[in-house]
């Protein structure tokens, strides 16, 4: 019995590592290509849950999976084009400011137009119920969610690895002056990385949204965690994202079994640790800012 319980905790902490992935990622690849620390990305994800708490009754739940993700990714190129464009080639430190101002302003909006309260969200009914393996009892919209974050990274994985477009993108990751010099500008590339990381963030919003609610605050919630995943993984790597997500989840999974009251230091813990050894992070590369 005890060694279920364990299951258990593990398979949470795999389904907390994937919604920490799908934020992660994006804040990743925008600071990879753009050397912008977007502390504005929680907001995309609590307004991708808000999007689909409005949309559901008129869409369903499989059409608010596809809307609000693409919704949100319209917006941030609202945003890319007006705000983050500007702070490329700025000081870190100016486009930080900007971001956690943004973050504010959007939380605020969010309040004002919808309330303080949060709004519930249910789970569709055919997702609802339990998924029995022998004596291995799960939500069956946990698993489900589980498998929609695992397709999404993949597709994300096979259009950065075996496509034109991801060819380019990690170029100019490494060696944004290389790119240049063959005459590619990477100001549209990046526009697409943009619209495409804030898309994650409302997906992990949308799949989120059943188990935590929805309210104003949820993408400030959230964000830390996934600059924690981001860190541990290590700047400019895809694997060292996903490996990180996963490592924090089910550390987190076992901390609540085992003790509950570390498990929301254990991140913290695990990452002091991680830099210790490897400063970079677990796959962390050496970059160069996009010009």
């Amino acid at each position: 019995m005890v060694l279920i319980q364990i299951l258990e905790q593990v398979v949470n902490g795999l389904l907390v590592g994937a919604y920490y992935l799908l934020i992660a990622l994006g804040l990743s690849l925008i600071f990879s290509l753009g050397g912008l620390v977007n502390l504005a990305h929680g907001a995309f994800y609590a307004l991708g849950a808000y999007f689909a708490v409005k949309l559901v009754d008129v869409l369903g739940f499989g059409g608010v999976l596809v809307a609000s993700p693409v919704l949100v990714a319209l917006i941030g190129l609202v945003v890319e084009r007006f705000l983050f464009r500007r702070f490329y080639r700025e000081d870190p430190a100016l486009g930080l400011l900007m971001t956690f101002g943004l973050a504010m302003v959007a939380e605020q909006a969010l309040r004002m137009i919808f309330g303080a309260a949060p709004l519930p969200f249910s789970i569709p009914p055919a997702l609802k119920g339990q998924f029995l393996v022998g004596d291995f009892i799960y939500s069956k919209y946990r698993l489900v969610m589980l498998a929609i974050a695992a397709a999404a990274v993949a597709a994300l994985w096979f259009l950065l690895r075996r496509t034109p477009f991801g060819r380019v993108v990690r170029a100019g990751v490494q060696n944004p002056d290389m790119v240049a010099a063959l005459g590619i500008s990477l100001q549209p590339y990046m526009s697409a990385v943009v619209a495409i990381s804030v898309a994650l963030a409302a997906l992990a919003g949308v799949l989120l949204a059943p188990i935590t609610g929805v309210h104003p605050a949820m993408g400030a919630e959230i964000l830390t965690a996934a600059f924690v995943v981001v860190v541990i993984g290590g700047l400019g790597s895809f694997w060292g994202v996903v490996w990180a997500a996963l490592i924090v989840g089910v550390v987190r999974g076992l901390t609540v079994y085992f003790y509950p009251a570390a498990a929301e230091a254990s991140m913290y813990l695990l990452m002091v640790l991680v830099l210790l050894i490897r400063p970079r992070g677990l796959f962390g590369e050496r970059i160069q800012r996009f010009e």
